[in-house]
Formats: C-alpha cells, structure tokens, sequence
C-alpha cells in the first residue's frame, strides 16, 4: 500500500492517503512564519500502520522545507517531537519550555 501526505492549505491541514483514500490528516493555523499544529487525526480503519508518524515526519519535513516555526499545540505533534528530539530546532527555543520540549 502506498501512502502520499499533501498540504491541503483550503482546509488548513495536511492529509495523508492511502492508495488514494483519505487516511488523516493533521490540522494546523498559519499566522505569519508559523504553523501551529492542532490537531492529528488517523481514521480507525488505518490504524496501526505508523501513518501518524509518517503524517507527523512529512508535516514537520514541509514546515522545514518553508523556514517555518513550529507550534505543537497537539498532543500527537509534541509526542512525536519528544521522541525525534532532531526536529525539536523547528520549535523557537522561546516556546519550548510551553511545550515541554
């Protein structure tokens, strides 16, 4: 199976698919150079296929590829963080502390 994240900036998330078919997504607001993460979220069906994680890598990999600052207001988002601490820089270091990072 093959999995594809894109940038769906009309409703404000990234989404990930699987051969085609909507697996989730990770919502986010823009507001100047930051994106801050809300809310990710993985359709019971797909579950247990490390899409989450592979949502979270291509999200954080695009804001990177933008010179963007991170927020990671969701709880997936920051988890993901504590365990890749080699995207932690994408977060201000004036914000880590709020975010446990």
């Amino acid at each position: 199976m093959t999995a594809t994240v894109t940038d769906s900036p009309e409703n404000s998330r990234f989404e990930i698919t699987e051969d085609g078919e909507l697996a989730g997504f990770a919502e986010y607001f823009r507001h100047a150079n930051e994106i801050a993460f809300i809310h990710t979220e993985i359709a019971p069906a797909y579950a247990g296929r490390g899409l989450a994680g592979a949502l979270a890598r291509a999200a954080l990999d695009a804001a990177r590829e933008q010179g963007a600052d991170v927020l990671p207001y969701c709880p997936f988002i920051r988890g993901w963080l504590t365990k890749h601490p080699d995207y932690v820089d994408l977060v201000p270091v004036s914000q880590r502390t709020r975010f446990g990072l």
